[in-house]
């Protein structure tokens, strides 16, 4: 049965989907510039060999500069591919990636699956998220996806999610499940928290 809270996080989610198709195209481009500075600086200070991440939708701050240039920097990239489980599958990213349309229509690369647990062996994790509170709260798109990854694993290393700007709130909806983020990066800024 819904709680409060789920109907909370619906309604914020249908907002935050109608902001997004409402961005113009100078905004994105911005944006991208912006998030790809952003992780880029991340991944630098923190020394990452390698890391997840995972391949954008069209409404999403854009990861593939991103990547392309963690590739081009011999990052070993993650990139998730969903299973009809529940669980997050993972496959090595390449130059050049070839894409597919995952189970709920997010873009997926082709390649090998290395098994859940091979998120195990990464120095950052980079997440969607539809908004992030200030006490480092995601709310993500609500198939939990991410919940259940971070929740397993034993040794989890920085989790940072990746929104615009106006999707830092001070107030979402928390349930038991949700897993929290270490910090977001938007645009304009890296908050760690």
């Amino acid at each position: 049965m819904p709680t409060p809270a789920d109907h909370q996080k619906r309604a914020m989610r249908a907002e935050l989907r109608e902001r997004r198709q409402n961005l113009t195209t100078n905004e994105r481009e911005k944006a991208t510039i912006g998030v790809t500075n952003n992780l880029v600086s991340l991944v630098t200070g923190l020394d990452a060999r390698s890391i997840s991440c995972y391949l954008s939708s069209p409404t999403e701050p854009d990861t593939r500069p991103f990547v392309n240039w963690a590739l081009a920097q011999n990052i070993r990239v993650l990139f998730p591919v969903s299973r009809e489980d529940g669980l997050l599958d993972w496959t090595v990213g390449t130059e050049g990636e070839e894409e597919q349309q995952g189970l709920f229509g997010m873009p997926e690369p082709v390649g090998d699956t290395l098994g859940p647990i091979a998120i195990n062996d990464v120095d950052l994790i980079i997440v969607p998220a539809a908004a992030i509170g200030t006490d480092g709260t995601r709310l993500g798109w609500g198939r939990g996806y991410y919940d259940k990854t971070l929740g397993s694993m034993e040794k989890c290393p920085p989790v940072y999610a990746v929104v615009y700007d106006s999707e830092i709130h001070a107030d979402i909806p928390r349930e038991l499940h949700d897993q929290p983020v270490n910090g977001v990066v938007t645009p304009s800024r890296i908050l760690d928290f």
